[in-house]
């Protein structure tokens, strides 16, 4: 360039700067006449290096907070200390947005509520998370760009042809994300069974490290604990997680009148440079809209 021409220095100090990827016109030179040397280049990247990176976050001040009253310290398990990097680094490298809505769910539980005698005959309880999941895998074929990921040069976009899904779930130790495989070739027993026992060897610390690998999208379920909704963390690389909090009875209007019907809170965040809100629309009224009527799931 015309900067690197008019800057005082030797062809081999040049091509060392460009091999390095240093721009001649921000060192200084200490040579005779402001000629840079290659010390001068040593220099510039050793103060570089040690200066702080351009877009670090300003810290938190230091609280002593004994200074208020009795305290204790507890040092975070190791799957703790996991959860605290991978979210940060979630949350600070994905632009999150999230959208909500609640699905109709008067009619699926009228359907888990008749198939009790057959639960008791096969001993596997149908919880609505095995419903979730097949909705889930129904809505990620309709809508392929859930089922990807940014692919690091982030100019393409990896599109999976598989369909795994990752559950939360609360343990002692931290939370913990196992991920059912072919979500979408099994049937509601076959899932239900699976999620059952990848939670009771989450909560016993006995999951593998590649039962834990390789999920397209996540569900996190606040189950039976309360809320109407919240706001989940994206488990890059993936593009989305769904939300899922406690079912409750309320009035819907028909049209006509207000009817009691059975609803279930949703909150869908996803990574907003992959999806864009009529995306995460289209996908979470097509999951709406399975859940309200599970006989969609055979068109």
């Amino acid at each position: 360039t015309a900067e690197a021409a008019s800057v005082y220095a030797g062809p081999a100090v040049r091509q060392l700067a460009r091999e390095i990827g240093i721009t001649l016109g921000e060192v200084s030179g200490s040579g005779p006449k402001g000629r840079i040397l290659r010390e001068d280049l040593r220099a510039y990247v050793k103060t570089r290096l040690a200066a702080p990176p351009a877009t670090a976050l300003p810290t938190l001040p230091d609280v002593d907070f004994a200074a208020f009253g009795p305290i204790e310290t507890v040092a975070l398990s190791n799957i703790q200390k996991a959860t605290v990097t991978n979210m940060s680094r979630s949350w600070l490298n994905v632009p999150h947005v999230t959208q909500f809505d609640h699905a109709d769910v008067t009619e699926l539980e009228a359907f888990r509520d008749s198939l009790k005698p057959e639960m008791t005959q096969r001993g596997n309880k149908l919880t609505p998370l095995p419903f979730l999941l097949l909705a889930v895998a129904r809505a990620l074929r309709e809508h392929p760009r859930f089922n990807a990921s940014l692919a690091p040069d982030g100019v393409n976009l990896v599109l999976k042809k598989y369909c795994h899904v990752g559950i939360a779930v609360d343990t002692p130790q931290g939370l913990v994300v196992p991920v059912i495989r072919d979500v979408d070739r099994k049937t509601v027993w076959e899932l239900a069974a699976e999620a059952r026992e990848l939670a009771d060897k989450a909560r016993n610390r006995k999951l593998k490290l590649a039962e834990m690998q390789g999920a397209c999208f996540t569900i996190s379920s606040l189950g039976n604990i309360g809320g109407e909704g919240f706001t989940p963390i994206v488990n890059a690389p993936e593009v989305a997680i769904l939300g899922v909090s406690k079912l409750a009875l309320r009035p819907v209007w028909n049209g006509h009148e207000f009817l009691p019907r059975k609803t279930l809170p949703l909150s869908l965040s996803y990574d907003h440079r992959v999806i864009n809100g009529a995306d995460a629309g289209n996908f979470l009224t097509f999951l709406v809209a399975v859940l309200g009527d599970l006989r969609r799931l055979l068109l």
